[in-house]
């Protein structure tokens, strides 16, 4: 996730149970976020195991899906709310009421605005749906029916997206503290043929075997990474020629992120970097065509902007859309307006909307790296993703991309870079050569939840489950109970074999005496 980290420690193939602090040391960011990992990888570890890939409470299961068609002036779906598991991930669909207003000086009271119980397939609150967008749309069931399933992931938000999360009490002046770890639950259409389902009224367990042989392709990446500081030339020939500039160059420890920003094939894809784990965001209060008034600006010069800088222009929505949007550069600042000039004129469906939210992200790649004697030039002003060959970053720290590649926005890998050692933390077999690695994240998660067939015909597809705990029947106890007390008897027995009653068996007895 974006927030300012020094690494992330939890690798759950070391079967770590716990953090254990030692007097007198130094605390680390990492260490307190391991053991945050290491709960939360156990507690829906655990669920999973006993729910199963996804289910809700029996009485109390979320997700309940209805087609609106042709009564309103656009079709929408109905989602009732209540929980659902996803992998184990908990997915809380009910709706937050609105508080009842103070009454007036006068006496004149105003009741709360009146609130659907339930969410539809436009105001769902991180799918950020939009009517003008034909992407958006939903499919029509007269036409084909489709499957509507549930999307799963989690994101970090700051106090950029979300002001509350600030202390005031600390300042303007100073940073935030803590960002969050939201889950994001997005429910959204597909249709049959892109389950490859022939059949337009096909059975449950059709559509549920088809979208689970879907949703395990969706969820599964395919990219895989490297990364190194950079190796000098005649390395293995001999060590006395090794340069001394063949090591990270960096004079601060950094945690690097190459992230994807537009998806597909190599060939289609790109990718974006920033030493800063791409935490360093600027709120943004207005937008004036190129020009973006900013709320604050960085607190130093290693986290602020600069002339040809490139930035992300995003908001709420779009965060939570996994969906590329072109990398601007700055191109002129006014710092004692705090305004900046960028490129071009960002989207027009972004950053609109001020209960959204609004922030520049700030990435640190300026150009193509250069291959060969050539650079790359930039693509959407994020770099191409080029296989099979040493990507340079900066101050000798590279990436390697592994052929055959399919890359999905957001997917990431985390460097650290480390003066004390001059290298970066990457893993190595026993030779010392980098191995590839699957991303850190997005981890997405899927689970079908209903069939649409037209206007009233939905097919089920949740899981539900009931309670572990249930009431013992009164004769039943009474009949363990009795057994109980002969077992203890005939223990008592064995172990005085004279015959005398031991303190425990005459107690028991007594309290049967009692009980009768």
């Amino acid at each position: 996730m974006h927030a300012d980290l020094s690494r992330s420690t939890f690798r759950p193939e070391r079967h770590y149970s716990a953090v254990v602090a030692q007097q007198g040391r130094v605390q680390l960011d990492a260490d307190l976020n391991e053991q945050a990992a290491i709960q939360l990888h156990q507690t829906r570890t655990l669920a999973a195991d006993l729910i199963g890939r996804h289910g809700g409470p029996s009485g109390s299961a979320g997700f309940y899906i209805q087609y609106v068609g042709g009564k309103l002036d656009i079709d929408t779906l109905s989602i009732s709310g209540g929980r659902y598991y996803v992998d184990g991930i908990l997915c809380d669909a009910d709706r937050p009421q609105p508080g009842t207003p103070v009454p007036d000086e006068d006496g004149e009271e105003h009741p709360p605005p009146p609130t659907d119980a339930y969410w539809d397939y436009w105001s769902q609150p991180d799918a950020f749906r939009d009517p003008e967008q034909l992407a958006d749309r939903l499919p029509s069931p007269a036409q084909s029916p489709f499957v509507v399933y549930l999307k799963v992931w989690e994101r970090a938000v700051s106090a950029a997206e979300d002001p509350a999360l600030r202390e005031v009490a600390l300042g303007a002046a100073l940073p935030d503290t803590a960002v969050r770890a939201k889950v994001v639950w997005q429910v959204l259409p597909l249709t049959l043929s892109e389950l490859g389902i022939e059949d337009s009224e096909p059975s449950r367990k059709t559509v549920r075997d088809a979208f689970e042989e879907w949703a395990k392709a969706q969820a599964a990446p395919s990219a895989r990474l490297a990364a190194r500081s950079e190796r000098p030339e005649h390395a293995d020939e001999d060590p006395c020629l090794v340069r001394p500039d063949a090591r990270y160059r960096g004079p601060e420890n950094q945690l690097y992120r190459v992230e994807i920003h537009a998806g597909g094939e190599a060939k289609e894809a790109t990718f974006k970097w920033s030493r800063e784990n791409g935490s360093v965001v600027f709120p943004v209060d207005e937008l004036d065509g190129t020009w973006v008034q900013l709320a604050t600006l960085g607190l130093d010069d290693k986290l602020d902007l600069d002339v040809g800088d490139h930035v992300e222009f995003t908001d709420t929505a779009y965060a939570s859309r996994l969906e590329p949007l072109p990398l601007l550069r700055v191109e002129e600042l006014d710092l004692p307006g705090r305004r900046v000039r960028l490129s071009a004129e960002p989207d027009p469906h972004v950053g609109r909307l001020p209960h959204l939210h609004p922030f520049l992200r700030r990435w640190d790649h300026h150009a193509g790296p250069r291959q060969k004697g050539r650079t790359t030039e930039l693509k959407g002003g994020a770099v191409p993703v080029t296989e099979g060959e040493w990507l340079p970053l900066e101050d000798g720290v590279e990436v390697y991309f592994a052929k055959g590649g399919g890359y999905r926005t957001g997917d990431h890998w985390l460097i650290p870079a480390r003066t004390a050692t001059g290298s970066v933390e990457w893993p190595a077999d026993q030779a010392r050569r980098p191995l590839l690695q699957a991303p850190a994240g997005i981890a997405r998660h899927f689970a079908p939840l209903a069939l649409v067939q037209g206007e009233g015909s939905t097919l089920d597809l949740r899981y539900a489950f009931g309670p572990l705990g249930a009431d013992f029947p009164a004769a039943d106890q009474a009949a363990l109970d009795a057994e109980a007390l002969a077992a203890r008897q005939e223990q008592a027995a064995e172990a005085d074999p004279s015959g005398g009653r031991s303190q425990t068996t005459a107690a028991a007895e007594a309290a049967v005496e009692g009980d009768d």
